[in-house]
């Protein structure tokens, strides 16, 4: 409700409008926080220090970890225990880490049942000479093909397919190697899973999802301790350009405040989705982190605080899911998760996902529980012929 906001101030508002400014008055030597447009902004840092709050509380009686001028804030308040940096999307983000850490002759391990854009990644990645070695998420097996990789790149839970690994483990196996880890929490949210308390080096997510759930801003972050690390991260975003406008970034610090809110409701909707849906025969390979039988439950329920608003599963056929699809009343046939409305689509129209033709991946809104399921439920029922 309050992460990020100034101290009080007189007659100012609680959260400042959006900075819009390509450059800074500057006389003298650029030392101070704001010089230049494409390196800071009032409005980035208020939303960096939110997210950073978020991701890494200070400890009890903590006064915060200092990162430079730029990371102070207007009012001079303290930085959060960790940095914050705000990209364009979340996929800004995820290249900024990787582009940042890895050179020609580094090995890289990335999930094969990640976000369906990785396999571009992977193609550029190996462009540049890189070399690329995949994993499925579930069962830790990212551990076979550690050694000597300079980068562990983890998505827990993977999205589209809900699959869950051990942070921890992971963390303290790469470290052991000498690699570093960035762990993807867009599907977790800071509310629902904090990677940097289970080990990790970066956290990354996209903001378009639902931390800021309204489906109406793209941007993504990268969240860590290590000042060094950070400092390259924050270079890469300099080089390239990758950054959030501030009309975004003040949309995004806005939705903060309803984060909790929406996370509670969307959680329990996605879980009582997933209760409804164990119920028909049509549906299989039903997967949520949060039901008890789930194969990813015992250990989503150790390291994960809440379990996500996504539910994935099948249906017999191509065609029945998309007569289901066409059937929902409260839900949008749309891409992407998180938002405060439901959202369902055939994840395999896009290619890339190793789904079949009738996977459906659900994202749960804030609807009235009981209408939501109705429908669902409704539409399973229409779709049958």
């Amino acid at each position: 409700m309050r992460a990020g906001l100034p101290d009080p101030a007189q007659y100012e508002p609680t959260l400042p409008g959006p900075v819009f400014a390509a450059h800074f008055h500057l006389s003298g030597e650029p030392t101070g926080p704001y010089t230049y447009g494409r390196d800071s902004n009032p409005t980035w840092t208020r939303l960096e220090r939110a997210i950073g709050e978020l991701e890494s509380p200070e400890p009890p009686g903590g006064h915060g970890t200092p990162h430079g001028d730029a990371r102070e804030g207007a009012a001079g308040e303290s930085a959060p225990a960790a940095e914050t940096l705000v990209f364009a999307s979340g996929m800004a983000a995820i290249s900024a880490v990787l582009f940042s850490q890895l050179r020609a002759g580094d090995a890289v391990v990335l999930p094969d049942d990640g976000y369906q854009a990785l396999p571009l990644v992977r193609e550029q990645l190996i462009a540049y000479g890189i070399e690329v070695r995949t994993a499925p998420t579930g069962g830790d097996a990212q551990l076979d093909v550690l050694d000597g990789a300079r980068l562990l790149w983890i998505e827990t839970p993977s999205n589209p397919g809900l699959d869950v690994c051990d942070v921890r483990r992971l963390a303290d196996a790469a470290h052991a190697r000498g690699a570093l880890v960035a762990v993807d929490n867009t599907l977790a949210t800071p509310l629902g899973q904090r990677p940097l308390d289970l080990g990790a080096d970066f956290s990354v997510a996209s903001g378009t999802k639902q931390l800021t759930g309204h489906g109406d801003i793209l941007l993504g972050y990268v969240t860590g301790r290590d000042a060094e690390l950070m400092a390259t991260v924050r270079r890469w975003r300099k080089i390239v350009g990758a950054i959030p406008g501030p009309m975004e970034a003040w949309l995004a610090h806005r939705s903060l405040a309803t984060l909790p809110l929406r996370v509670d409701r969307q959680n329990a909707n996605a879980l009582a989705l997933a209760e409804a849906l164990r119920t028909r025969a049509e549906v299989t390979g039903l997967r949520y982190p949060g039901l008890p039988d789930d194969p990813s439950y015992e250990i989503a329920q150790k390291q994960m605080r809440r379990f996500g608003c996504v539910v994935s599963f099948e249906l017999p056929s191509r065609a029945r899911a998309e007569r289901f699809l066409a059937a929902l009343r409260l839900v949008d046939d749309a891409t992407s998760f998180g938002g405060v409305r439901s959202t369902a689509e055939r994840r395999g129209r896009w290619g890339g996902d190793a789904v079949a033709e009738s996977f459906i991946r659900f994202s749960a809104g804030a609807e009235d529980p009981e209408d939501l399921v109705a429908d669902v439920l409704r539409a399973l029922d229409e779709s049958k012929n």
